[in-house]
């Protein structure tokens, strides 16, 4: 049983990472093994240390905590055996991970969540997981923006290279002629 003093550090504690966190997964657990739990919380860190989260703590100290910002459009999941999952940079990333793992075990069931303050109810966040994560979009931008340089650069290379082949047909048709 936790003092009122652990209780108050625990909702500070939850508070800060909600304020920091880009989307909230509220999930039920109930008959999840604590194995199966741990290997959840090991493919998150795998991920990328310090971006996701994973916790499971009391539904009071959950409402507490979510109370003020903007968390507190997922109070009404806080209800029951609930985990919740936290992410502080790429949204996609988690919802992946998460609908990934809902499939492979039946019994974690993902009730909604929050992305940027926004509540979002279970089928968005199986669509979220469909989308290309941040570090594809990155990599399509920079793919967008090459573009037209590289374009620009044959654009600008090819007189050049259409005559120095017409020179180099130039000098086989004589080079045939004095031979």
């Amino acid at each position: 049983m936790l003092t009122r003093e652990q209780k108050e550090a625990t909702v500070t504690e939850l508070r800060e990472r909600f304020a920091r966190a880009t989307s909230v997964v509220v999930a039920e657990y109930r008959g999840l093994s604590v194995q199966a739990s741990e290997k959840l919380r090991r493919q998150l860190r795998a991920e990328g240390p310090g971006q996701y989260e994973y916790r499971v703590t009391k539904n009071s100290l959950l409402r507490r905590a979510a109370e003020g910002n903007e968390v507190a459009v997922v109070i009404d999941h806080f209800k029951g055996p609930t985990a919740v999952a936290i992410s502080y940079g790429d949204p996609v990333r988690l919802a992946k991970i998460l609908v990934d793992y809902a499939k492979e075990n039946e019994v974690f069931q993902i009730r909604g969540g929050m992305l940027d303050g926004r509540p979002l109810a279970k089928s968005e966040i199986a669509t979220l997981a469909t989308l290309p994560g941040l570090d594809e979009l990155r990599g399509r931008l920079v793919g967008l923006l090459q573009a037209p340089a590289a374009n620009l650069a044959r654009i600008l290379a090819a007189p050049g290279a259409q005559l120095a082949r017409l020179v180099e047909a130039r000098r086989k048709q004589l080079e045939e002629a004095g031979a």
